[in-house]
């Protein structure tokens, strides 16, 4: 390999593996000998590469941590995960760091190239941030999945997979993609159900074997000013079946740390109620969620939903009263016993 820069660049491509890197090895790799390995190393070190050598049967050439920060070589998904994560940074909850990281985004597009390009257009202009805090736990979406389903909104593709429910195994769903909403935990994908003809929200980690079909449609308007909205409005139950609000005998403070996050929307009444509005499609799911919230509180409606927590009260307030029996038909046991019917009279 004659191409000093070109040996350079590949050799720093390869001590970014974190693995110590025999000489041999490396002359091996680069077809060169071991002399010009450690002159090109020396190289490295002059430019700022911080290269420790470490003897012995296992040792070898490796970078360390050096007083400033080098540039790196990034392969393709390595780039557009940077471009990703600098984008949601950028308009991120995280105070500090937005200045740093739409600096960084824009030096990173500077020399972007040209195949990279529409992958990270796609989630530029296929994502929001949420305008509230939808969830805590961290779930995990592959890299390949969030990519398809960015690129299906951008082109208001149509887009085919798997989706997970909280219960039951995953079913197919035909959908029309329209926007990804990204809370800094969870990705969330607004679209089009064309099975259910109407609006939904998927959660990106439960989407699986998302594919393209290559139909292109005209966008839908969605029934709110944004898919942040729209997701926030749905998590929080304004878009649900049944809808629910309730006082509770707490500051906002208190109501919002005894709460979950997702249980719903939080307004400060006074210095000592807050309104909860929150919903569910199933009735009875959203009475066990309300049931669960352990504040004292007023529920002010629907009416079947106050009614079925009454029946559920009763039921529980029966079933933990000792020697209280339900008021119910006796068992069969202490029944009388019924008489044989007579014979017919020849």
């Amino acid at each position: 390999m004659t191409d000093t820069p070109g040996r350079l660049l590949r050799l720093l491509a390869l001590l970014q593996n974190a693995r110590p890197w025999p000489g041999p090895l490396l002359a091996e790799r680069l077809g060169v000998s071991e002399r010009t390995v450690r002159r090109d190393i020396d190289r490295l070190r002059d430019l700022g590469y911080p290269v420790l050598a470490d003897r012995g049967s296992t040792g070898g050439y490796r970078l360390t941590a050096g007083t400033a920060m080098p540039p790196l070589l990034l392969d393709d998904d390595e780039t557009v995960a940077i471009a990703v994560g600098l984008r949601t940074a950028a308009t991120g909850p995280v105070t500090g760091i937005t200045d740093s990281s739409t600096r960084a985004l824009a030096k990173l597009e500077q020399v972007l190239p040209a195949r990279l390009r529409p992958a990270v257009r796609a989630y530029q202009q296929a994502t929001l941030p949420a305008t509230g805090e939808l969830s805590t736990p961290t779930a995990p979406v592959a890299a390949d999945v969030l990519t398809t389903l960015a690129t299906a909104c951008r082109d208001t593709e149509r887009l085919r997979f798997h989706y997970a429910p909280r219960t039951g195994d995953p079913a197919p769903r035909h959908t029309e993609p329209h926007r990804l909403v990204g809370d800094g935990r969870r990705w969330y994908l607004v679209a089009w159900d064309l099975d259910r003809d109407g609006w939904r929200t998927f959660r990106a980690d439960r989407i699986t074997r998302p594919l393209r079909t290559g139909v292109r449609v005209p966008p839908r308007t969605l029934p709110a000013p944004d898919a942040a909205r729209y997701v926030t409005e749905s998590i929080a139950g304004h878009r649900a079946r049944h809808q629910a609000t309730l006082t509770l005998h707490a500051p906002l403070a208190a109501a919002t740390a005894a709460l979950p996050p997702g249980t719903g929307e939080l307004t400060p009444l006074d210095a000592g109620r807050t309104l909860l509005t929150t919903g569910g499609d199933a009735l009875d799911w959203l009475a066990c969620r309300i049931a669960l919230i352990d504040l004292d509180y007023e529920l002010h409606g629907p009416p079947e939903l106050i009614a079925l927590l009454a029946r559920m009260g009763r039921r529980i307030a029966r079933g933990t009263a000792p020697g209280v029996r339900p008021t119910a038909a006796p068992p069969p046991q202490d029944r009388p016993a019924r008489r044989p019917p007579r014979p017919p009279r020849g």
